[in-house]
């Protein structure tokens, strides 16, 4: 089993960045699969979750109307469009999957993670 994240970078405030989550190792169709950020010496938090067979998104309020998951079925791949991005988006940006997104407030109610990817949003 693995998630692969890619797409963070540098990017300036307001701006926009499309994070992608590629899963290998299982049918990820059929998982849930969720963001979740670190900020600097803070814990990780839920971002959205994606449910694996009915498709319905869960966001996070701080980040509702600015982000958008979706998933490619056929590519093994969710991806989050993150527009307006202010410094407070700054972190490292994980994916996790799990069998639905019930618990996905939670860090433990994820069975499978990526390593992560970097986002800095700065001037």
């Amino acid at each position: 089993v693995q998630l692969v994240e890619s797409g963070g970078g540098l990017v300036q405030p307001g701006g926009s960045l499309r994070l992608s989550c590629k899963a290998s190792g299982f049918t990820a169709a059929n998982y849930a699969i969720a963001w979740y950020r670190q900020a600097p010496g803070k814990e990780r938090a839920g971002v959205s979750c994606l449910s694996g067979f009915s498709d319905n998104i869960y966001y996070a309020d701080p980040v509702k109307g600015r982000f958008t998951a979706s998933r490619d079925h056929a590519k093994s791949t969710v991806y989050l469009q993150m527009n307006s991005l202010n410094p407070e988006d700054t972190g490292v940006y994980y994916c996790a999957a799990a069998g639905s997104c019930t618990n996905w407030a939670f860090t433990s109610g994820m069975d499978y993670w990526g390593k992560g990817t970097l986002v800095t949003v700065s001037s």
